[in-house]
C-alpha cells in the first residue's frame, strides 16, 4: 500500500470498530482487554490519541514516565479514559477516522497496526469476533517484524514465520506457521496469536511471547 491507501485503511477500521464499539453494554467497557492493566475503555481511550497527542505532550509524558514509553502511553490512556464518557470517546474516534496525524515517533504504519491489532485487543476477552483484512495485515506485517518498538527481530531469532493466507515470511530456522492475522498479533507480542499457529518451532514462539 501506498501511504494514501494506508491512511484510507485507517479511516476505514476507525470507522468500522466505532461501529462495533457502538453495541457495547456498560460492563464490556469496564471489561479486561487482552492489554495487561488496561480495560477495553482504556483501549479505545488511546486509540482516539493517536490524532490527538501532540509533540510537546509527547515529551512531557516521557519525561514524567522516565523515559519509560510504555508506561507514558498507559498512564496517557488511563487519564483519558478517565475523561471521557464511552459515548464521547466513540465520537472521538469518528471525528478524526480519516486525520493524517500520528503520535511523535511513530512510522506511517503505525496507526494501522494499532487499529488491527487493539481491535482484537477489545473484542477478543468479549467473545466477539473482528474480521482482519489480509491486504490491510500484509501491508504492516513486515512494519511489525522490522520495528524496534515491537522487537519482533529479537524475540523470534532462529525461527521462520510463515503466513499462511499471504505471501510473507520472516526470519530463518524452525518454522512456525499462521494466517497473517495471527502472526501480527504475535509480532506484537500478543499471546492471542498463538491460536492457530502450526508447525515445528510454535511452541517455541508461544514461550518467547509468554
Amino acid at each position: 500500500m501506498d501511504p494514501a491507501e494506508i491512511r484510507a485503511a485507517i479511516e476505514i477500521e476507525r470507522l468500522d470498530l466505532a461501529a462495533e464499539l457502538d453495541s457495547l453494554s456498560p460492563a464490556e467497557w469496564s471489561s479486561p482487554s487482552l492489554c495487561a492493566g488496561w480495560t477495553v475503555q482504556d483501549v479505545v481511550a488511546h486509540l482516539t490519541l493517536a490524532t490527538r497527542l501532540g509533540p510537546l505532550a509527547a515529551m512531557g509524558g516521557v519525561l514524567k514516565a522516565r523515559g519509560d514509553i510504555n508506561r507514558m502511553i498507559g498512564d496517557a490512556a488511563r487519564r483519558r479514559s478517565a475523561q471521557f464518557t464511552p459515548a464521547q470517546l466513540i465520537a472521538q474516534l469518528r471525528e478524526t477516522a480519516g486525520s493524517p496525524k500520528r503520535p511523535l515517533g511513530t512510522q506511517p504504519p503505525d496507526p494501522l497496526v494499532d487499529m488491527l491489532v487493539h481491535g482484537q485487543d477489545i473484542v477478543r476477552p468479549l467473545g466477539r469476533t473482528r474480521a482482519m483484512d489480509p491486504t490491510r495485515v500484509a501491508a504492516v506485517l513486515p512494519h511489525a517484524a522490522t520495528s524496534s518498538f515491537y522487537g519482533a527481530g529479537k524475540r523470534f531469532v532462529g525461527l521462520r514465520l510463515v503466513a499462511t493466507d499471504l505471501d510473507w515470511s520472516m526470519g530463518s530456522g524452525e518454522e512456525v506457521r499462521g494466517t497473517g492475522g495471527q502472526l501480527l498479533l504475535l509480532l506484537t507480542g500478543r499471546p492471542a496469536g498463538l491460536d492457530g499457529l502450526a508447525g515445528p518451532g510454535a511452541a517455541t514462539a508461544g514461550a518467547r511471547v509468554a
